[in-house]
């Protein structure tokens, strides 16, 4: 009977690289001690309502202070202060339970707009008990006509009595039906993508109405709809007009977080796959001798680290304000999604019916990875941007230090 050595949820040779310094290694060393030990927590939260589970998590989130980078008084050292950091919670927070990454990705997305753009009034409003898990928020972008094509938003944002009437809705809202504030996009101006303003808007402002969507993989997702909502002229966040640029500064960083979750998905699958196919009898040896299985398990290792480079050189390059980072973070969340869809497919394949029984991890997995490759950037449009940037390579602006390099820059 072999022995199960539990294995890491992260990569140390990766870690390991001139990407990463020690704080990053600390960071994803507490946080991979922290989800083993939350065992009962990732189980009660698959047995329980998703708005229920989504609650808890960030609770519980917030207790362990692993949101705390979401309060600029947090300083530099709190974990997830850069990209990098940010990255390895995702793909740390993937292995080990999906609906903790679906609860933290989500409320570091809602609070990022506040921290890069917000007034001191809205960041002390919001942020401290966001960074304590006691206030959820929501980014609320896309609508059912507008998705990518973020220029075609429609809700309506017209001046009324020293503030704002939002009419229309949004779709799609990850969060929406457990948020306590909604970042909302909308349009103040005329047709395009200058014409849209960001707002922040409580839960409990009449005229806003959230109805729950049910997906495949159970999340808390709503259409939320504004009739007359009205808010104050204190409710803008940034500037008039400022709403397209918060939106593409968001997910253009945001991009590479959602290529590391992918890693953490495929990781995942990949060391269930080799597990089963080490244990599994056949043929007269295991399933691991028969060359086609372990070609399969090889492929997905080769992809895992093709994957994890793209996503540290992306984070890297987003920590340092690299010239084009979005063009890097296209890559790496491209790359990073499509091949985590690959190599979960192939776990599936190798695992055999077993991987289809509803709830098991590989089922789980199965249908949890599908929406990496739609939301922050659908593959065929992060392609089309990227091939956009074809050929245009800069000259660089010289060497950058290592010292310089491994400094924390906040998201």
């Amino acid at each position: 009977m072999r022995t199960e050595v539990r294995r890491p949820a992260f990569d140390p040779d990766i870690l390991a690289l001139p990407f990463y310094d020690r704080t990053h290694r600390a960071v994803a060393e507490s946080m991979d001690e922290w989800c083993a030990a939350k065992t009962e927590l990732w189980a009660r939260a698959r047995s329980v309502a998703p708005d229920v589970a989504g609650t808890s998590i960030i609770r519980e989130l917030g207790a362990a202070g692993w949101l705390a980078a979401l309060d600029p008084a947090a300083g530099a050292s709190a974990p997830g202060s850069d990209w990098r950091g940010l990255c390895l919670m995702r793909e740390l927070l993937a292995y080990s339970e999906d609906l903790a990454d679906y609860a933290f990705s989500v409320q570091a997305l809602a609070a990022t707009p506040i921290r890069r753009h917000g007034s001191t009034d809205q960041q002390v409003r919001w942020l401290p008990p966001m960074a304590r898990g006691e206030v959820i928020g929501a980014f609320a972008l896309s609508e059912a006509q507008a998705g990518s094509d973020i220029a075609a938003i429609e809700l309506r944002a017209e001046t009324h009595s020293g503030g704002y009437l939002l009419n229309g809705h949004k779709t799609w809202i990850a969060n929406g039906t457990l948020a306590d504030v909604f970042c909302v996009i909308a349009r103040t101006g005329g047709p395009g993508a200058f014409g849209l303003t960001a707002f922040l808007v409580p839960a409990g402002t009449p005229g806003l109405r959230v109805q729950p969507i049910d997906m495949v993989a159970p999340r808390s997702f709503a259409r939320v709809e504004f009739e007359n909502c009205r808010v104050p002229e204190a409710a803008v966040l940034g500037r008039l007009g400022g709403g397209f640029i918060i939106s593409m500064d968001l997910l253009e960083r945001f991009r590479v977080t959602v290529g590391a979750a992918a890693i953490g998905f495929a990781r995942r699958a990949a060391d269930a796959a080799l597990d089963h196919a080490r244990d599994r009898k056949a043929y007269g040896g295991t399933l691991f001798d028969l060359p086609t299985v372990r070609a399969s398990l090889a492929d997905a290792e080769v992809a895992l680290n093709a994957a994890a480079l793209l996503v540290a050189r992306a984070a890297w390059d987003v920590d340092r304000s690299a010239p084009h980072f979005a063009r890097q973070a296209c890559i790496a969340k491209l790359y990073a999604t499509e091949n985590a869809q690959r190599t979960i497919d192939a776990a599936v394949q190798i695992c055999g019916a077993s991987a289809l029984v509803k709830d098991s991890l590989t089922e789980r997995l199965y249908r949890q990875i599908r929406s990496l490759r739609l939301y922050e950037g659908a593959s065929e449009v992060l392609r089309a941007t990227i091939a956009e940037t074809i050929g245009h390579r800069t000259a660089s602006a010289g060497p950058v230090s290592m010292e310089r390099g491994a400094a924390h820059v906040r998201p």
